[in-house]
């Protein structure tokens, strides 16, 4: 009985789709039944009756992990797969559970209290290398040959992904001004490509740090290929280890402070200013809340993702982030949101993931390939949407002193304009 009140409920969903001109969907019943329009554009095949209840409810987040541990199979392109999954969500996913107000400082030392338990040294460690060391080569099948994994710049909306990231990559460097013979460290370099461009184009000294051990290996030996070391280090190391008796005139974050946690945002800021000269610039580049209240999305996307795909991750709105970045001594200087560019790179990253969709599972698993495919579109989606944003923060370490000159009080290497930003 319970069943089909739900069976009912999800024909009604159904119909309420096609009515918003939805790419219509059909779902087909454990026994062998099928609801919906014989000639859907994405198809729902249940092996079990539990999905039905978040079907019906619009838990997205919960039908993802219902896909990847085999309960369902979805059927269709993935876009018009996501446009469903996206029509389906009942409430805003980036709406915080219902707290009043004069509740917020109990919210916030429970909030800190949760992601101090998720977050220590050999913690961030496990969690980095359950994400980034699937395998190299999986995550080469999809990202652009430098292998960037993190938000593109299109620039111009004509550029395709290898390139708008190569101009990500221009952007960033400009917007630190770096100057030949300069220290530049790099937090969470990844496959390397900041670094790497960082030194071939502007002639740095830089660092690089990463926990992921797939990584460290990848980038040690391009160093050594490219004939850059003694300019070139990168290190398996935690931010937190590093020794502040020589500290850099600049310092990039490039996705890696969602890693962080809230409870250690404080201490990550600290730390940058301590690593810094004063004057320095550092630009910290990173996925945000797209709501101001939540700890992460609601909808069972939050979840989902913290189960398969970022063990650790938390999101934090930007103005949480300025506050903090303040409160440790850093003075905000420019913010870019590149939102929409996020969702394009995504969706360029699952278009390459789909189109070699066999070559990843036979390198990843049907399970990994499954999980990455809901993430990847489910992302772009959010990234449209405004669930989640992605902003650069140019910020500086002070330097006290007050120079004379056309920008007295400057107090850094930063002009107080944009202009040197363009290309």
């Amino acid at each position: 009985m319970l069943e089909s009140l739900v069976v009912d409920r999800v024909r009604s969903r159904l119909d309420d789709l096609i009515a918003r001109g939805v790419p219509p969907l059909a779902v087909v019943l454990p026994g062998g039944q099928a609801i919906g329009p014989a000639d859907a554009a994405v198809r729902l095949v249940l092996h079990d009756a539990a999905p039905l209840a978040h079907l019906a409810s619009g838990r997205i987040g919960s039908l993802a992990e219902d896909c990847v541990e085999g309960r369902i199979d979805i059927e269709g392109p993935m876009r018009a797969v996501i446009e469903v999954a996206g029509a389906l969500v009942r409430q805003d996913p980036t709406e915080a559970p219902g707290l009043a107000a004069p509740l917020d400082w109990w919210r916030e030392m429970l909030l800190r209290g949760r992601s101090l338990r998720r977050h220590h040294g050999e913690a961030d460690a496990r969690q980095v290398q359950q994400h980034y060391d699937i395998s190299d080569a999986f995550y080469a099948l999809w990202l652009d040959p430098r292998r960037v994994y993190s938000c593109a710049y299109f620039r111009d909306p004509s550029l395709d992904l290898a390139a708008a990231q190569q101009a990500k990559l221009e952007h960033i460097c400009r917007k630190l001004r770096l100057q030949p013979g300069e220290r530049f460290l790099d937090i969470g370099a990844g496959w390397g490509a900041l670094l790497l461009w960082a030194a071939e184009h502007y002639r740095v000294q830089a660092l690089g740090i990463t926990l992921s051990r797939n990584q460290h290996a990848h980038v040690t030996r391009l160093i050594d290929e490219r004939g850059l070391r003694g300019q070139v280090a990168m290190e398996l190391l935690d931010y937190r280890e590093l020794p502040e008796d020589r500290p850099f005139d600049k310092i990039a974050s490039v996705g890696m402070f969602e890693h962080v946690g809230r409870a250690n945002l404080p201490r990550y800021f600290a730390k940058i200013h301590a690593l810094l000269v004063p004057g320095g610039l550092l630009l910290n580049h990173g996925i945000t809340a797209g709501g101001t209240r939540n700890f992460g999305l609601g909808a069972g996307i939050g979840e989902f993702i913290e189960r398969y795909i970022f063990p650790g991750g938390e999101l934090l709105h930007i103005s949480h982030v300025l506050r903090v970045l303040a409160d440790a001594g850093l003075e905000g200087l420019d913010t870019e949101n590149l939102r929409p560019h996020y969702a394009r790179t995504l969706w360029a990253w699952s278009d390459a993931l789909e189109a070699r969709i066999d070559e990843a599972r036979t390198i990843a698993g049907e399970r990994t390939v499954r999980a990455y495919r809901l993430y990847l579109a489910g992302s772009a989606m959010a990234f449209e949407r405004g669930w989640m944003a992605l902003h650069q923060t140019l910020a500086s370490r002070p330097s006290g002193e007050l120079a004379a000159g056309p920008m007295r009080g400057a107090q850094s290497h930063y002009p107080f304009n944009r202009d040197y930003m363009a290309a």
